[in-house]
């Protein structure tokens, strides 16, 4: 069985998104392929292939920070709608995809793709991986009080 890339953070991981914040359940990654801008991943901290198998308190804390992240892409990016996939017949970790969509971007109403891709640069990514950490932070401590 091949490792899991969410629980080891391999090059695998790397390669395919950057991490920009754990959260008390989850860790929060970007996407690297930006053809939907602001599409991140929600991934369990904890090693589950289904979400039936956290615990009650478990799943509440990563379903809300699902919520949470999709709340910031939605502050950020403004998108038509945000997308929520999840798969993992090939990735056997329970994660979300959150995919903004746009109206005027592909696959405004349909199932979204990885083509075409648009890879930012190093300085764009910088700046997104910023916005959103921000504003997570921001949200969270809206929460607290």
């Amino acid at each position: 069985m091949e490792p899991c890339f969410y629980c080891e953070e391999n090059e695998k991981l790397k390669s395919l998104m950057i991490k920009i914040k754990e959260l008390r359940w989850s860790k929060v990654y970007l996407n690297r392929n930006q053809t939907h801008p602001g599409r991140c991943i929600v991934a369990c901290k904890e090693h589950k292939t289904e979400y039936f198998q956290l615990s009650p308190e478990a799943n509440a804390g990563f379903f809300s920070e699902v919520s949470l992240v999709a709340q910031a892409i939605y502050n950020i990016f403004s998108p038509g709608k945000i997308n929520y996939a999840t798969y993992g017949d090939l990735v056997p970790h329970a994660h979300f995809h959150l995919v903004p969509k746009y109206t005027d971007k592909p696959h405004w109403g349909s199932p979204y793709q990885d083509e075409p891709k648009e890879i930012p640069s190093d300085a764009e990514y910088k700046e997104t991986i910023e916005k959103i950490k921000n504003e997570l932070e921001r949200l969270v401590s809206l929460q607290a009080n």
